[in-house]
């Protein structure tokens, strides 16, 4: 069985992820969609919200899972018996970031390898930075994130004083 891990903080969960994990499904028996905790970054979500909203986003997808790790990333693709990292990448500019943490992650563990999944073109704007501002001013995000995802920002961004 072929294991691949979908990683993120998914700080919100945007159309982007939700289509790169759909197209990392349909070539994988099995996708594990690793939450990051990261206790360095302040979400504007917290970590159940995420779990929530990503599994729902994800729940026509019979062969994906939703996990939260506190760990290396490739500790958790070992934990999970996975040998595949997947990465979205949007533009060059993500390249050189994501071939960075490609080289480290392959450095600690030789027999995980990283698979880049390109963008669709009709995602390669869209960022869970640009939403969170975006959805900070109140602005639509109906074209960006599933509707329950645009529910939570606007429920969590009305409860935040500037």
């Amino acid at each position: 069985m072929q294991i691949a891990i979908c990683p993120g903080s998914f700080d919100p969960i945007t159309n982007g992820h939700i289509d790169v994990i759909e197209r990392a499904a349909s070539i994988f028996d099995k996708v594990i969609i690793g939450i990051a905790e990261n206790v360095t970054k302040k979400p504007s979500l917290g970590l159940s919200d995420r779990i929530e909203l990503v599994k729902n986003a994800c729940a026509h997808l019979e062969n994906v899972a939703v996990e939260s790790f506190d760990c290396l990333l490739v500790e958790f693709a070992k934990r999970n018996q996975a040998n595949i990292i997947v990465r979205g990448l949007r533009a060059v500019s993500d390249f050189e970031h994501e071939f960075q943490m490609a080289q480290l992650n392959h450095k600690l563990d030789p027999s995980i390898e990283t698979m880049f999944i390109m963008a669709s073109p009709k995602y390669a704007y869209l960022s869970s930075s640009a939403v969170r501002e975006i959805a900070k001013y109140g602005g639509c995000l109906t074209s960006m994130v599933p509707e329950n995802v645009e529910i939570a920002l606007k429920k969590a961004f009305s409860q935040v004083k500037y």
